[in-house]
């Protein structure tokens, strides 16, 4: 049965809609991405080229805009950081997880000090924040199960503790701004410390 002219109309608005809200949260992350204030609404319907309304309109505040950037960028990041290498030889997965863990992180810094900045305003940030963590964790688990199951419970959780403070983003913010470093150079530094912190790869 074909469409009636009304459900069209209907659909073409909601399309439309989710359209123009797309539209912002790109435009909050790009005005995050040039300045690490928190953005107004004004600069975000600037960027976005739409009204103030329009922004109100389809996020209540400027808290749940923050919250659904939250939820495309987790997205986009999962998206990217495919799993790769996880059976290779020690150096390969280092130097695979340090590329995909610095790529995240020179994207995402802006977002994330956002997030970080106003989590006492919201128990919905700190969930992303958990989960954000979580996947770092688990990534981790992951790429370097082959040390990590050589090792005492109670050492493996302190030596997981201590890769992602290693691999946090202001970890790699400081290289980068306080340091200067190049991406390469970040990247080589963490590649040090996680080989110098990992136990030896058990001889399979």
């Amino acid at each position: 049965m074909p469409a009636s002219p009304g459900n069209v109309e209907i659909d073409g608005r909601r399309l439309r809609s989710e359209r123009t809200r797309q539209y912002i949260i790109e435009a909050y992350l790009a005005v995050l991405r040039e300045n690490p204030r928190v953005p107004t609404a004004v600069q975000i319907a600037e960027r976005a080229g739409y009204s103030v309304r329009s922004l109100f309109e389809r996020f209540p505040d400027l808290l749940a805009l923050s919250l659904a950037a939250a939820d495309h960028a987790f997205a986009q990041a999962n998206a990217q950081a495919v799993i790769r290498s996880a059976d290779a030889d020690r150096a390969t997965r280092i130097r695979t997880q340090v590329e995909t863990r610095g790529r995240t992180c020179e994207q995402w810094l802006p977002l994330w000090r956002a997030l970080t900045r106003n989590l006492h305003h919201s128990e919905e940030l700190k969930v992303r924040v958990r989960r954000v963590r979580e996947a770092v964790r688990l990534r981790l688990e992951l790429m370097y199960r082959p040390e990590l199951a050589a090792m005492e419970a109670v050492e493996r959780q302190r030596t997981l503790i201590a890769l992602e403070a290693i691999t946090d983003f202001e970890s790699w913010a400081r290289m980068r701004e306080t340091f200067t470093l190049s991406v390469e150079e970040a990247g080589a530094v963490w590649i040090r410390a996680i080989d110098r912190l990992l136990p030896p790869t058990p001889v399979s």
